[in-house]
């Protein structure tokens, strides 16, 4: 089972106590209490321990899943497509700033979820459609 090891090293430093403390304080291992900090790792007979140890119930020291809230964003990006109307013959290269375009979105906090390019079949030939995801914070 998982539990919230930021919970269990901030009970710790509450306390004033080092993890040799906090063994010998809850009848653990050093290395228990180690691998409990670093991994979040626990026996059922270790978690009773450190519950009570720290004046808790067991489920008190549980680990919870924090809440994600995404919001989402589409922007369909233009190309040049100037060599459909001249069937190929186009030579010139058009700059396609499609890179600064992304990131100037990421540089807002987006990332991107989702790329569909466009086709002549529907008309979006040249234009790439993305969705962009961003984190909201819940209070």
């Amino acid at each position: 089972m998982i539990i919230d090891r930021e919970l269990v090293k901030r009970l710790r430093n509450k306390q004033a106590w080092s993890q040799e403390e906090l063994a010998v304080a809850s009848g653990l291992n050093l290395r228990t209490v180690q691998r409990i900090e670093k991994e979040g790792s626990i026996s059922l007979q270790s978690k009773k321990a450190l519950a009570s140890v720290f004046g808790l119930n067991i489920e008190e020291l549980d680990y919870v899943e924090p809440e994600s809230c995404f919001e989402y964003k589409s922007v369909v990006f233009k190309n040049d497509v100037d060599w459909l109307s001249t069937w190929g013959r186009n030579n010139k290269q058009a700059e396609y700033k499609f890179d600064a375009q992304i990131n100037s979105y990421a540089k807002q906090g987006w990332r991107v979820h989702t790329l569909n390019y466009g086709s002549s079949v529907h008309g979006g030939a040249g234009q790439v459609a993305v969705l962009f995801e961003r984190l909201i914070e819940l209070d």
